[in-house]
């Protein structure tokens, strides 16, 4: 799904839309990177009760697998929020063409732990987005 550059909601809280306007363009898609290859990344996110990652760029091809159940909202660059339930196994597929991309964050809004899995395609019709080396796992 195609989304253009948009300053988010002016509605939102002054934190969020800081975050948004500073993080927008960040390819870190969870807390760390666990693995690489030339074919692909694979993230690991998990998020207590309360907690957030802030804003991210989506641009490669992607999926991501729920770990554990919860609820969590996501506010998107294009100025929507959306809440979600998600239950052990749940997995979403994500494509993107060429200058295609999506902007969100994620809240746990719930009582649980959330957890997810994440694995990009780097072979995708987008380039990938640089990861700093502080957010790789330790060898």
């Amino acid at each position: 799904m195609p989304l253009h550059e948009s300053p988010g909601d002016p509605n939102w809280p002054a934190n969020v839309r800081a975050d948004l306007e500073a993080n927008g363009h960040r390819g870190l898609v969870g807390h760390v990177l666990l693995s690489e290859s030339p074919r692909v990344r694979v993230w690991a996110l998990r998020l207590k009760p309360g907690e957030r990652i802030g804003f991210h760029r989506h641009v490669l091809d992607y999926f991501w697998t729920a770990l554990a159940d919860g609820r969590g909202r996501s506010h998107f660059g294009d100025g929507r929020v959306a809440d979600s339930a998600y239950r052990a196994g749940d997995t979403k597929h994500m494509t993107y063409a060429k200058g295609e991309f999506m902007v969100h964050d994620l809240e746990n809004i719930g009582d649980t732990e959330l957890a997810f899995t994440t694995v990009e395609f780097l072979d995708s019709a987008n380039a990938p987005l640089p990861v700093p080396d502080e957010y790789r796992r330790p060898g």
